[in-house]
């Protein structure tokens, strides 16, 4: 039996991979703000250690694996939460658990999003990965809630490649899954939202396998990216989109 932290584990994605694990037969750890093993508010640099603390307690061990999968969508009216939560919630859980999964040879998987690769914000992107406080409250005074959501994906996407190596070293694989529109609680919310719905409509229209993702595609996934079949695969991005992303960047190697 392994032992695994899962963030965002109350809803969504992280309810559907934290159910797979358990179903093959691991022990999780289901860390959320509302419910679970470690309640926590991953929106704050206090709520971000008091988690890391607790995770440290249940890891004393060692850790199997990681995946932070706890986000805000664009369509939150507090636009600077959301780099604190897509951002610095995860990368602060996976730096602080380092240690804990070179333990046991570990892995981690990290929740990117196909609206990565979209333009956004260069100043606001390279602000996260600096950790320039001052640059990022200024970014986000001029950038939309949709554009702190793709451009903290971008980040997380990035700090991935530039860590991965490192990690790597250690003995630690570390990955990336990039979903697609998947209906969760936030996005249908958005879909109802008055001022999105129709484009999310029409978005969810032009995927190329004709419908939305279901969560536990992406648990799927990320079942296989923390698994030993996944044992030579580190740095990687996986899109789990329907095809979205090749139909939208048919030349990107």
């Amino acid at each position: 039996m392994g032992l695994y932290i899962v963030s965002g584990a109350a809803s969504g994605i992280g309810a559907a991979i934290s159910q797979r694990l358990e179903d093959d037969g691991e022990k999780v750890i289901r860390l959320d703000r509302l419910e679970g093993d470690i309640i926590a508010d991953l929106a704050t640099e206090a709520g971000r250690q008091a988690a890391l603390q607790e995770c440290l307690k249940h890891s004393s061990q060692g850790l199997d694996g990681l995946v932070c999968c706890a986000g805000i969508g664009g369509a939150n009216p507090n636009t600077a939460m959301i780099p604190e939560v897509n951002f610095y919630g995860s990368v602060s859980l996976l730096q602080g658990l380092k240690a804990a999964l070179a333990t046991r040879r570990g892995a981690a998987v990290l929740t990117s999003s196909n609206s990565a690769p979209q333009e956004t914000d260069p100043e606001y992107v390279a602000a996260l990965l600096s950790d320039d406080r001052e640059a990022l409250a200024k970014s986000l005074t001029t950038i939309s809630g949709h554009a702190a959501y793709s451009g903290s994906k971008q980040a997380i996407s990035k700090w991935l490649r530039h860590h991965a190596p490192d990690y790597a070293r250690g003995g630690v694989r570390i990955n990336a899954v990039a979903p697609g529109y998947t209906r969760t609680a936030m996005t249908i919310a958005t879909e109802n939202d008055p001022k999105y719905g129709g484009a999310i409509r029409d978005f969810l229209a032009s995927i190329p396998l004709g419908r939305a993702g279901d969560v536990r595609d992406i648990a799927n996934a990320i079942g296989f990216l923390l698994s030993s079949e996944a044992g030579f695969v580190s740095g990687s991005i996986l899109y789990v989109d329907g095809g979205h992303d090749a139909m939208f960047r048919p030349d990107a190697i």
